[in-house]
């Protein structure tokens, strides 16, 4: 029996080879987005007080619809006023409801960092990510190989996108090498096998990465005294979907979040 994250991959997979014939790597990078100078997702929460990364995200295969009334345009351009340092948008459309059109539509609207969140298994979709106007992309060391992940984040680095490692146990941090071009380590509490959430996932792999890295929090993230936590474990990113989407005004919680953090934090 395949789990949920088999089962993406093996979507994935026959996604990717239809899109290659539809929109060759050539057609992409011709793209107007292709050329476009990036924002740092590192710099924005290195320089930031709260680190938040606010995403986009109507649906999920644990939790089914979460909303489907909010509009893009809106909900990232309250993210952006709420003063966070990246905004996240989901771009898998069979399983999360997704699209790369949101990404598009965003990336006209804000001038911050976005995160394409999607599961990339292709060099295909890292040169699709540029040409439809990312600045980070998420690399799943679960989905894999440490050979793959080297090659993905070269490549990356070398049309100017910067990469995200997730991490969900201590197997995966093996596949952190010194000489990867990999700029932010995200720890994930929530198991992708399973998609059950554990909190003190991020506390206890936390020690076990490299300093030199941005480290973020994943998933399951509603409470600032849990934010605070984190900070004190060396964390400078927390990525949050969830608990803003299943608001009708995503954008207006998450403007009170970082206020009431803020406040917290001086």
């Amino acid at each position: 029996m395949m789990n949920i994250l088999e089962k993406i991959v093996s979507v994935k997979q026959k996604e990717v080879s239809n899109k290659k014939i539809i929109h060759p790597i050539k057609k992409l990078e011709k793209s107007f987005l292709f050329q476009r100078k990036t924002f740092s997702l590192v710099k924005n929460i290195r320089s930031s007080h709260t680190g938040i990364i606010a995403e986009f995200k109507c649906k999920s295969p644990s939790k089914g619809i979460i909303n489907n009334t909010a509009f893009i345009e809106k909900v990232v351009k309250d993210y952006e006023s709420a003063g966070v340092s990246g905004i996240s948008i989901l771009t898998d459309q069979h399983f999360f409801s997704g699209k790369n059109e949101n990404l598009k539509k965003s990336r006209s609207i804000v001038s911050i960092p976005i995160l394409r969140k999607d599961f990339i298994i292709d060099e295909y979709q890292i040169i699709e990510s540029k040409s439809i106007g990312a600045d980070v992309i998420l690399l799943i060391a679960g989905i894999l190989s440490k050979n793959q992940i080297k090659n993905f984040s070269k490549l990356s680095k070398s049309i100017d996108l910067e990469v995200i490692i997730e991490i969900h146990n201590e197997f995966e941090i093996d596949k952190i090498t010194d000489n990867l071009d990999i700029d932010i380590v995200g720890i994930n509490n929530r198991n992708l096998q399973t998609f059950i959430v554990d909190y003190n996932r991020c506390l206890s792999l936390s020690s076990k990465i490299s300093n030199s890295y941005v480290k973020i929090a994943e998933s399951g993230i509603h409470d600032i005294n849990h934010i605070l936590k984190l900070k004190k474990q060396g964390f400078e990113g927390f990525l949050i979907g969830e608990y803003f989407m299943k608001k009708k005004d995503p954008g207006k919680i998450c403007k009170y979040f970082i206020e009431s953090l803020s406040r917290k934090l001086n």
